[in-house]
C-alpha cells in the first residue's frame, strides 16, 4: 500500500542505522513489523502471565541444574 508521510529525518536515519536496512522503505517496513510483533508478545504476556501451574520454584530450578 502506497502512503506519503513526513518522517523527520533524524528518526528516519536512526530506523535505517537500527535496521541496517538498505533502503528507507526496508527500514520503515522492518520497523513497522516489529513494532507488531513486540505488541503481539506484550499482549499475550499480559493474558497468560502467571496462569502456568507448572512452572518450577527457584529450588528446584537449582536443583535441576546441579543435577546435569
Amino acid at each position: 500500500m502506497k502512503t506519503s508521510l513526513e518522517i523527520p529525518d533524524k528518526e528516519l536515519d536512526d530506523v535505517v542505522r537500527f535496521t541496517k536496512a538498505k533502503t528507507k522503505r526496508e527500514a520503515i517496513v522492518t520497523a513497522v513489523m516489529e513494532y507488531n510483533r513486540r505488541k503481539r508478545m506484550a499482549a499475550l504476556v499480559k493474558r497468560h502471565a502467571g496462569r502456568s501451574k507448572t512452572f518450577m520454584t527457584v529450588s528446584e530450578l537449582r536443583k535441576s541444574r546441579q543435577a546435569d
